[in-house]
């Protein structure tokens, strides 16, 4: 048991370290190129920059006050679905931000140019996201909007974000001229695409094939913890002809994360095939997963259940 306490705290810390190096990259980016191009890209440190110019407030302020509104905010309207990580993420970050401040005063643009300092803060950035996405992170701000307008406008979280960056983006023409304008527009386009492209998309899915010696901890993982459905098929090996059960199960790509994680601490020897979804045509059936205490029924021969979401 002690052992297990302490891999667990182990993990903990590695996760705390990697997300405070990703979100230390994140604030880099913010601090060095988006700030000297006056761009407002598709972030809440983009929407602190437009505030800036009515406020006079530094920048890790004006983000830190307004991560914190953001949370008390999730927490009103989507209870418990915000998480630690969320909470870690959107107080360092300003964090991170006032730090700079202290140690780099009145820094200037590093390339000279409004321009590359915009193409240089969509590479860095989009490589310190990559690291918390890959993490089932976040860097707080805009995903806890999107978070919220999914929940009470039925939006895509992809669909959400891209809104809620494109309406600060366009913000900026309240203080900036023209080029900045469309440098904000084009960066947070721009920067949507880049993420895409290095991540798991906002709105693909991957569909998981899974052959487990523990198919019955497994399924209970997706039903209960994903609150997500699954299909079980009968399937006969073609070496020894022994009859197995393959579950396959289509997740966003927190889920996936988190399947994946645990299916790495319960049998490192499970055979999983992933496949990517680009498109998902389904009639919602409701909940399939049981409420807390009540047993999940045994799966019978072929097909167990469908999808239920997306």
């Amino acid at each position: 048991m002690g052992k297990a306490v302490s891999h667990r705290i182990l993990e903990i810390l590695l996760d705390l370290l990697k997300m405070s190096a990703a979100l230390l990259i994140v604030a880099a980016s913010v601090y060095f190129f988006l700030i000297p191009s006056g761009a407002s890209v598709s972030s809440i440190s983009g929407l602190a920059i437009i505030l800036q110019h009515f406020t006079g407030r530094s920048i890790s302020e004006l983000t830190m006050l307004l991560n914190i509104a953001l949370l008390l905010l999730g927490f009103l309207t989507c209870g418990r679905e915000f998480g630690a990580k969320t909470v870690y993420a959107s107080i360092l970050l300003p964090l991170f931000l006032g730090f700079f401040e202290r140690l780099f005063p009145a820094q200037g643009s590093l390339t000279g140019d409004q321009t590359l300092d915009v193409v240089s803060y969509i590479f860095t950035v989009s490589i310190g996201l990559c690291i918390l996405f890959n993490d089932n992170a976040s860097s707080g701000g805009l995903d806890i909007v999107a978070k919220i307008m999914n929940r009470y406008l039925h939006m895509e979280i992809g669909a959400a974000m891209s809104l809620a960056g494109m309406c600060i983006a366009l913000s900026s023409a309240l203080v900036s001229d023209k080029k900045t304008l469309v440098l904000s527009i084009l960066g947070t386009y721009f920067n949507g695409i880049i993420l895409d492209h290095f991540i798991f998309g906002q709105t693909m899915k991957k569909k998981v094939c899974i052959i487990s010696k523990e198919q019955e901890r497994v399924r209970s993982f997706i039903l209960r913890e994903l609150h997500s459905g699954a299909t079980v098929y009968d399937i006969i090996g073609a070496y020894q002809l022994e009859k197995r059960q393959e579950l396959v199960t289509i997740v966003n790509r927190q889920e996936f994360q988190r399947l994946m994680r645990f299916l790495r601490e319960i049998d490192k020897e499970a055979f999983i095939t992933v496949y990517q979804v680009t498109e998902m045509h389904y009639i919602p059936k409701g909940p399939l997963y049981p409420p807390p205490g009540e047993r999940i029924p045994g799966p019978s021969s072929g097909a167990e259940e469908e999808k239920d979401r997306g």
